[in-house]
């Protein structure tokens, strides 16, 4: 029995992809007066594809059965090793490098940063309703 379903796994990845990307947005805020430090960038769509590839390999060599009777089996993604590359990860093309070599953009790099945090608001509203539903059916209607 599957208590939840591939839309709150696909929320709960986005959450921790926006997480990432804003880590990495705040990373190059951080160095924005660092003489030649080159922007990262983490491309949300191609972190979800592989976050969503490791997914499906885990669940396919995942065993389904739970370990004792009565209770529910779960299986997570493999978490990246600390350290590790994230997928989508790349540096940030740079129009218009400072004197120094700096390629961060403040204005871009705050415009994304903003971005980022709409849309990570807006992936935790829908986990929340999507649990306030499973908690609604768990108390038989009575809430």
């Amino acid at each position: 029995m599957k208590l939840f379903d591939a839309t709150l796994d696909t929320l709960s990845r986005a959450l921790d992809t926006r997480l990432e990307r804003q880590n990495v947005l705040a990373g190059n805020l951080a160095n924005s007066d660092t003489p030649g430090y080159q922007p990262m960038e983490l491309d949300f769509h191609a972190a979800m594809e592989a976050s969503e590839r490791a997914q499906s390999l885990a669940s396919h060599s995942a065993s389904s059965t739970p370990a004792r009777e009565g209770h529910l089996s779960v299986s997570d993604a493999p978490r990246l090793a600390p350290g590790a590359p994230l997928p989508g990860m790349r540096g940030a093309a740079s129009a218009h490098p400072s004197l120094d070599g700096n390629g961060v953009d403040l204005d871009r790099t705050l415009v994304a940063v903003s971005e980022n945090a709409l849309q990570y608001g807006a992936a935790s509203k829908a986990a929340a309703k999507k649990l306030a539903i499973l908690k609604y059916v768990a108390s038989d209607g009575n809430a």
